[in-house]
C-alpha cells in the first residue's frame, strides 16, 4: 500500500508543478515574440515583393530568349 502524502509531499509536488509553469510561461511568451517578429518580417518581405512585380510591370518586355540561342556551359 502507498502511504497517503505528506503535507511536505505535497507542498514539494506544487513548488515542482508552479516551476514548471513558470518556465512554460516564460517559453510561451518567448515563442509570442518569435512568432511576432516573423509576421513582420513576412508583411516586409510580401510588400517587397509586391514593389518588384510593379517595377517588372512597368519594364518594357525582353526581346524573348530562346534556349537555342544560349551556349552550353562547357564553351
Amino acid at each position: 500500500m502507498n502511504p497517503a502524502p505528506t503535507d511536505a509531499d505535497t507542498d514539494a509536488r506544487l513548488i515542482r508543478l508552479e516551476e514548471k509553469f513558470g518556465f512554460a510561461e516564460d517559453l510561451l511568451d518567448t515563442l509570442n515574440a518569435l512568432v511576432a517578429r516573423q509576421q513582420e518580417q513576412i508583411a516586409q518581405l510580401r510588400r517587397e515583393v509586391d514593389e518588384l512585380q510593379r517595377q517588372r510591370a512597368k519594364e518594357p518586355p525582353a526581346h524573348a530568349l530562346s534556349l537555342w540561342d544560349e551556349l552550353p556551359p562547357h564553351y
